[in-house]
C-alpha cells in the first residue's frame, strides 16, 4: 500500500476534483437567496441500517470549504447505525454548508455501503484466519475513500494502484511468453531499476502453481477461479512458501467455503462494484 501521506494527498484531490466538479463558478441557488452572513445548522440523518463510514472524510470536506464550520460528532465511523440516528451536527455558514452537502452525502452514502457490505464479509469469515481484501475495480477518482472504507467495514487493503506492487496476471504472463519468463523478466526489471516492490503470481491451474513454485522470492499466489477441492490441494502445494489468496466466483454463499480451504486472504471485487448507496441525508434544523 501507499503511505499514509500519500493516501492523505490522495483525499485532498478527491475533495478538490469534487468541489471543482460540482461548484464550478459558484453555487448560483445558494448565492441567489441566502446572504454571505447567514449562518444555519444541519444534522446527518441515517435513513437506513448498516454501518456508517465517511464521518472524518466529511469533515475534511468541510474543512476544505470552510474552515469556520464546526462539527459536533455523535457516532463515529465503523459504528452500526439504525434508522433515525443522527450522526452528526455542522454549524456555521449556510452558503457553506450546502455547499459541502452533495459532496459529503455522495461520498458517506457510498462509504458506508462499502463498509456494510466488508462487514458482512468479515462477519462470514468469524473463526477462520482468513482476511478479506478488496480489489482495483474502484469507482475512477474515488479509490482512496473506497478503500478507507473497506477498512472501517474491517477488511484489509489489497494492493492501491498499478504502482505499489507487482501483479502478474493472465494477460501479462501471455504477452510475456509463460510463468516463468514473466517473473524472471519481472526480478529484471526490479533490480534495473532499484525497486523494492512485492509480487504477486495468478495461476490458473494446479500445473501453474507448481511452476510458480520453482522460483524463489514469491510475495504471494493469487489461487484464481479454482474449484473448492483444487483450492485446498493449491495450499498444500504452497505450504509456507509463501501466502495465499482466492479469487473469483466469491460470494456470500462461497466465501466461507474459500475460507475453510486454508487461503490467507479472499479478494473480492464485489466489495466496491456490487453495492447500493446507503440512504443518508442532510437537513437544516
Amino acid at each position: 500500500m501507499i503511505s499514509e501521506k500519500q493516501f492523505n494527498n490522495e483525499l485532498q484531490l478527491i475533495i478538490q476534483n469534487a468541489i471543482r466538479e460540482d461548484v464550478g463558478d459558484g453555487d448560483h441557488s445558494s448565492l441567489a437567496c441566502i446572504p454571505a452572513s447567514a449562518t444555519g445548522k444541519a444534522k446527518l440523518i441515517v435513513k437506513e441500517d448498516g454501518i456508517i463510514a465517511g464521518v472524518a472524510f466529511a469533515k475534511m470536506i468541510f474543512e476544505y470549504v470552510d474552515s469556520n464550520l464546526k462539527v459536533e460528532t455523535f457516532i463515529t465511523d465503523g459504528t452500526p447505525v439504525k434508522k433515525g440516528d443522527v450522526v452528526f451536527h455542522v454549524s456555521g455558514s449556510s452558503q457553506a454548508i450546502l455547499k459541502s452537502e452533495r459532496l459529503v452525502l455522495n461520498s458517506m452514502q457510498r462509504m458506508s455501503a462499502i463498509a456494510t457490505k466488508t462487514k458482512s464479509y468479515v462477519d462470514l469469515l468469524q473463526g477462520t484466519k482468513t482476511q478479506i481484501l478488496d480489489t482495483r475495480k474502484t469507482t475512477p477518482g474515488f479509490r482512496a475513500c473506497e478503500k478507507w472504507a473497506v477498512k472501517i467495514g474491517g477488511g484489509e487493503n489489497h494492493r492501491f494502484a498499478l504502482y505499489d506492487m507487482i501483479m502478474l496476471k493472465d494477460n501479462h504472463i501471455d504477452f510475456a511468453g509463460g510463468i516463468t519468463l514473466a517473473i524472471a523478466k519481472t526480478k529484471a526489471y526490479l533490480k534495473e531499476n532499484n525497486l523494492d516492490l512485492k509480487i504477486i503470481v495468478e495461476a490458473r491451474d494446479l500445473d501453474e502453481i507448481k511452476e510458480i513454485l520453482e522460483t524463489e522470492g514469491i510475495y504471494r499466489i493469487l489461487i484464481d477461479n479454482l474449484d473448492f477441492e483444487d483450492t485446498k490441494k493449491a495450499v498444500a502445494l504452497i505450504g509456507d512458501k509463501c501466502q495465499t489468496e482466492s479469487s473469483g466466483n466469491i460470494n456470500e454463499n462461497t466465501i466461507r467455503s474459500y475460507a475453510e480451504c486454508g487461503v490467507d486472504f479472499i479478494s473480492s471485487g464485489a466489495l466496491t462494484h456490487s453495492i447500493y448507496n446507503m440512504d443518508l441525508s442532510l437537513k437544516a434544523f
